[in-house]
C-alpha cells in the first residue's frame, strides 16, 4: 500500500497485490480484504496518510544485526513517535490518553499492520498488561505515578511464570514476608519477556504459605533497580534472549507497592491475564489478517489451486478471529464479556499463527529453510520463515498454554466438571 493512492473503493481498504522474488503472487480467491467499519473511512484515510508520513521506510535494515542499545533507543523512539500521534494507547480509557472506539482501533492496527509498522515489543507489557492491572486494581496514586510514566516510555515486565509454577501458576513460591511497612521477596521467576530491559514488573508472590494455594497470592509493583534483583537472559531455539529468569534474593517491595489488599494476588491478577488473552488480542489478530496474509501470499506459488484453497480457508478464519477479538472487546468495555471468552480468542490466535507460519514455510520450499539475521522490532514478522515457524510456538505459552486454554473453556464457558487439581 505504500506509495499508493489513498482512496478507498467501495469502502474497502485493500492489501496491494504482494510481489515475491518470483513474480506476482496474486490469488484472486484468497486476496485478502480488510472492511472499514461504518463511519471510520476518514479515520482510515488520516491514519494511512500518517503511516506514509512517519513509518521509517528501511527500519527493518536498519535493525537488523544492531546492538542492544540502538534497538532499546529505536523502540523508545517509535513508540513516542505513536504517542505523539495519539496511537501508542488506543485501548486506554479517554483521560489517560486513549479512548478510541473499538471499530477506530481496529482501523489502526491494520493499516499500521498493512504499513509493515514496527512492533513495539518492549512497550507491550507497560501499555496492556501493567495498564490494565492498575486500571482494574490500583490506587489513585498508583495509576498518577504510573501511567504517564508509561506514555513517557517506562518499560515493564510481567513476573508469574517460575521452574515449578508454569501451567499451574497457583503453585508458585516466591515468597513475600511483611517486615514493618515493606515486604521482604525471595524466590525466582522464569520466562520473564523483556526483563534486562524493564525498570518495572508485575509479581506475585506468596504472603501466606498455609492459605490455600490461590487465597496465599499477592500482587506487587517492583522496581527493577531494587537491590537483590538480578536477571539472567535466557537464549530461544531461534537465538533470542528476549526470555529472561529473574532472581530475587531479601528484595524489599514498600507497602504501598502492593495492589489490592494482601492475599488478594490471584483476583488481580486475572486483569493482568485477560489482558494477555484478550483485549491484545485485537491488535495481534489484526496484525495476522494484514501482515501475516500479505506474507504468506508472498510465498505462495501463482495458480496454484491446492495453495488458492488452503490460502482461502486460512483467510476465512483469521477474519473469523478478528472478528471475535472486536466483540471481546465490545463486550470487556460493557462488562458483558463471558467467562472463557479471552481464553478462545487466545487459544485461537495462538494456533492460527502456528498454521499460517507452518503452511508459509511448507509452500516456500528450501528458500524458508533460510536463516536470516532477524530484524529487531519485528515480533514474529521476522521475514524468516523457519525463524517465524519455529518462534509461533512461544504463543501456545504465554497466559497460559492451550491445554490450559481448553479446560479454562470447558469449565468456566460450557460449564464441564473440573479437573483434579495437582497434588
Amino acid at each position: 500500500m505504500t506509495g499508493g493512492s489513498a482512496r478507498l473503493d467501495a469502502g474497502e481498504a485493500k492489501l496491494g497485490t504482494p510481489h515475491g522474488p518470483g513474480g506476482s503472487a496474486r490469488l484472486d480467491a484468497g486476496e485478502a480484504k480488510l472492511g472499514t467499519p461504518h463511519g471510520t473511512t476518514e479515520f482510515r484515510l488520516q491514519v494511512r496518510q500518517w503511516c506514509r508520513d512517519n513509518i521509517p521506510a528501511d527500519w527493518r535494515r536498519a535493525q537488523t544485526g544492531v546492538s542492544e542499545r540502538e534497538f532499546v533507543d529505536f523502540q523508545r523512539s517509535w513508540f513516542a513517535t505513536l504517542h505523539s500521534a495519539g496511537f501508542a494507547v488506543p485501548h486506554w480509557p479517554g483521560e489517560w490518553g486513549g479512548g478510541m472506539s473499538v471499530a477506530e482501533q481496529a482501523v489502526l492496527y491494520q493499516e499500521l499492520a498493512a504499513h509493515d509498522a514496527p512492533r513495539l515489543v518492549l512497550a507491550f507489557v507497560g501499555i496492556h498488561h501493567a495498564a490494565a492491572t492498575l486500571l482494574a486494581a490500583g490506587t489513585d496514586e498508583q495509576r498518577r505515578r504510573h501511567l504517564p510514566a508509561i506514555l513517557d516510555g517506562e518499560i515493564w515486565v510481567q513476573g508469574f511464570s517460575e521452574p515449578e509454577a508454569g501451567s499451574d501458576l497457583a503453585s508458585l513460591r516466591t515468597t513475600a514476608r511483611r517486615v514493618g511497612e515493606n515486604y521482604v521477596v525471595n524466590g525466582q521467576k522464569l520466562w520473564a519477556s523483556g526483563a534486562r530491559h524493564a525498570q518495572w514488573c508485575l509479581l506475585l508472590a506468596r504472603t501466606d504459605p498455609h492459605a490455600p494455594k490461590r487465597k496465599g497470592i499477592s500482587y506487587f509493583l517492583l522496581d527493577m533497580a531494587t537491590p537483590g534483583v538480578q536477571v539472567r537472559p535466557i537464549r530461544n531455539a531461534v537465538g533470542d534472549n528476549h526470555f529472561c529468569e529473574i532472581f530475587l534474593d531479601d528484595v524489599v517491595i514498600p507497602a504501598t507497592n502492593l495492589i489490592g489488599a494482601e492475599n488478594t494476588g490471584w483476583q488481580v491478577a486475572q486483569a493482568t491475564l485477560g489482558a494477555e488473552r484478550g483485549l491484545t488480542m485485537l491488535e495481534l489478530a489484526e496484525r495476522l489478517g494484514c501482515a501475516g496474509f500479505r506474507w504468506l501470499a508472498q510465498a505462495a506459488p501463482a495458480g496454484d489451486p491446492v495453495v488458492a484453497d488452503r490460502l482461502a480457508q486460512l483467510e476465512t478464519e483469521i477474519t473469523g478471529l478478528r472478528s471475535m477479538c472486536r466483540e471481546l472487546v465490545r463486550n470487556a468495555e460493557a462488562g458483558t464479556a463471558g467467562p472463557a471468552d479471552a481464553s478462545i480468542v487466545k487459544l485461537v490466535y495462538s494456533e492460527l499463527l502456528q498454521q499460517l507460519t507452518d503452511f508459509g514455510a511448507e509452500i516456500a520450499g528450501p528458500q524458508a529453510h533460510t536463516v536470516l539475521d532477524k530484524p529487531l522490532s519485528s515480533g514474529w514478522e521476522s521475514g524468516s520463515w523457519v525463524l517465524d515457524f519455529i518462534g509461533s510456538w512461544e504463543w501456545t505459552i504465554p497466559g497460559g498454554s492451550s491445554e490450559i486454554q481448553r479446560s479454562i473453556i470447558g469449565e468456566r464457558g460450557l460449564g464441564l466438571p473440573r479437573e483434579p487439581s495437582m497434588p
